[in-house]
């Protein structure tokens, strides 16, 4: 790949020039090319002029695709760019949605374009060819019917200076329109809803009061899909969360369950502390400990005498029993006496 100087990089970048006269600065005495000798890269002392026509409305990628063809035919190409007036194009071929100087204008910041010629005629003639030295007409090979001619480019393919060049499919100033002609309603929505008034969109009383009607219904279907979007995402944390939670949950659980296995199941720990105390508690209840030896004898306190022993209780009945006999009742009688002697 060629290295791109300071000087190509600012025609690159700066704006084409507008044609006044003719921008050729060759001195030489124009000759005809033919297309062998213009890719071999002759002549040396200028380079090959290439002019592309068209009417460049809502310029897009297909119009720029076209020129980058042109501009790249030959070794060293000067790219001369026509674009009719309004007043042509709407004679020959429609309205057109950008005016004439805005299509200008456009042509002019193309990085291929090196001279921007306005008011170009929609026919070829050989003085125009003439008048600006062109050396070769670059347009994709269809046939193009206008003006009552089966194809305007017709007499320059005759004459060897007509260079094809290929058209992107998909994109076109015609397909453009038609996508603002089906979608028409969304667009005229959304420039009222940016601040265009009906009268400036064209749009009629009844539509106006509709078209706003659907931007509120859109509003709040947005603020709708905005509530849902974020219960969404809420229900979605929470559920995050209580699964985390539960997990957590089962977790701290299984050690719960194993500790208190551990205490106290068949083989815990609280089962052998058991065991083991009453073991303990039932050998002192089988041989209690003795007392010792060595400990010293109970003394009598000196002001405490030792009482007597007590003698044996008798117990008397409170009647005696009556006597079977009278020699057994006087006896009890004399001895009842002599009792209450003794007592006296």
């Amino acid at each position: 790949m060629p290295e791109v100087t300071k000087e190509t990089f600012r025609k690159l970048t700066e704006p084409a020039i507008f044609t006044e006269e003719t921008s050729c600065d060759c001195q030489a005495p124009h000759e005809k090319l033919t297309i062998s000798q213009a890719r071999r890269g002759t002549p040396v002392d200028r380079p090959v002029r290439v002019y592309a026509d068209g009417i460049f409305d809502l310029f897009h990628s297909g119009h720029a695709r076209a020129l980058m063809q042109a501009k790249n035919l030959f070794p060293n190409t000067y790219l001369i760019v026509g674009v009719c007036s309004d007043e042509l194009t709407h004679k020959y071929k429609g309205f057109t949605v950008m005016t004439e100087a805005e299509r200008y204008e456009a042509l002019r910041h193309c990085r291929y374009v090196d001279e921007v010629l306005p008011d170009a005629p929609w026919t070829l003639t050989p003085d125009f060819l003439e008048q600006h030295k062109i050396d070769f007409v670059a347009h994709d090979d269809i046939p193009y019917s206008s003006a009552g001619s089966e194809d305007v480019y017709k007499h320059i393919k005759e004459a060897g200076m007509f260079v094809p060049t290929q058209r992107t499919e998909g994109i076109s100033t015609s397909d453009i329109i038609t996508r603002i002609v089906r979608d028409y309603d969304v667009y005229a929505r959304r420039n009222l809803q940016r601040g265009y008034t009906a009268k400036e969109l064209n749009v009629s009383y009844i539509n106006e009061k509709k078209y706003r009607l659907q931007n509120q219904v859109d509003r709040m279907k947005e603020k709708v899909r905005t509530v849902e979007e974020k219960s969404k995402h809420f229900v979605y944390r929470v559920e995050e969360k209580s699964a985390d939670l539960i997990q957590k949950w089962e977790e701290k659980s299984r050690e719960f369950i194993g500790n208190f296995l551990e205490l106290f199941g068949p083989d815990g720990t609280w089962k052998q502390v058991f065991q083991e105390r009453s073991g303990r508690m039932l050998s002192y209840a089988l041989s209690p400990r003795e007392s010792p030896c060595n400990s010293p004898p109970r003394e009598l306190s000196p002001l405490r005498s030792p009482s007597p022993p007590s003698p044996p209780t008798r117990w008397h009945s409170a009647r005696p029993s009556p006597p079977t006999s009278p020699k057994g009742a006087s006896a009890s009688i004399s001895s009842m006496s002599e009792g209450d002697e003794d007592e006296k």
